[in-house]
């Protein structure tokens, strides 16, 4: 029986794919990958819903918590490793936590393009820091799809900010305060940067492109009442002589993908972009 590498992760949450196995094929249609979705605690949620019928019904004070469905997704290297000797190897050997990255970026393709057949905007992309659980090792192919595997791991979470970055994870709390008490406001350009921010990170620069036309219209009409900051003035200005390069990169999206240089304009954009927003932010909780 052939051996095979693979990630195990599992969210508290269903992902929007129906359970099951999917092919994931790379270059020139060979298959790089296999994906299994399965649904845990699912009959334990069924249940709960055909007590409540279809009528509300009182609810009793200190409630236990409500079970949740937990998603398990194993993603399964489509070539086998060369024998058990190897697959023992592998596993002490290999970049593990790189494995685990990867196995994320896969599984967001296919959320990706998950949402875009089911036409479904509520299913998102997920992170790392968000798996409850992630696992790697070996396993026979057939065993490893149904949740066995021979030799595994289970790794752990990513490294949290350090201390010199931990000053800087106050402010988020400081602006959202802000922004609950009328202090402060959300700026549409910041909602659809942080869209472009993710489409680049996720490789797709072609929508990426098409994302930043809009952030930055939006950004350079929104950050006027700031536009005589000292601190502010020369970002928008610099802004504004982006715009024809923004243009120039939306324009040929809308014919194709992005080659690298024009990929790597939109990258170093979206970062400016970032940069000003964020000045910005500073200048609202000053």
């Amino acid at each position: 029986m052939s051996v095979f590498a693979f990630v195990q992760l599992e969210f508290p949450w269903a992902l929007g794919p129906p359970d099951g196995r999917y092919v994931i094929r790379g270059h020139a249609g060979q298959p790089s990958h296999v994906l299994v979705i399965g649904t845990l605690g699912a009959v334990e949620r069924r249940k709960l819903l055909s007590r409540r019928g279809p009528k509300p019904r009182p609810a009793a004070p200190d409630p236990e918590p409500t079970p949740v469905v937990t998603s398990r997704v194993t993603l399964v290297r489509a070539d086998p490793l060369a024998d058990e000797a190897a697959a023992k190897a592998w596993v002490k050997t290999a970049n593990l936590s790189a494995e685990a990255d990867e196995a994320i970026e896969v599984l967001n393709s296919v959320l990706h393009a998950h949402r875009t057949a089911a036409m479904d905007p509520y299913t998102r992309e997920v992170t790392r820091a968000q798996a409850l659980v992630v696992r790697a090792g070996v396993g026979e192919g057939e065993a490893v799809a149904h949740g066995r595997w021979g030799d595994a791991v289970q790794l752990p979470p990513p490294a949290r900010p350090t201390a010199e970055r931990r000053a800087g994870m106050l402010r988020p709390q400081e602006r959202l305060a802000a922004v609950l008490s009328g202090r402060d406001v959300a700026l549409a350009a910041e909602e659809l940067t942080l869209r472009a921010r993710l489409d680049l990170d996720a490789g797709r620069s072609r929508e990426a492109a098409l994302q930043l036309r809009v952030a930055l219209e939006a950004a350079l009409a929104e950050l006027q009442p700031w536009a005589d900051s000292v601190d502010l003035a020369a970002r928008i200005g610099e802004l504004r002589e982006l715009r024809g390069i923004v243009g120039d990169a939306a324009n040929r999206a809308l014919q194709g993908g992005l080659d690298d240089d024009t990929a790597a304009d939109v990258a170093r954009v979206v970062g400016r972009l970032e940069a000003a927003l964020r000045v910005r932010t500073t200048l609202g909780l000053a």
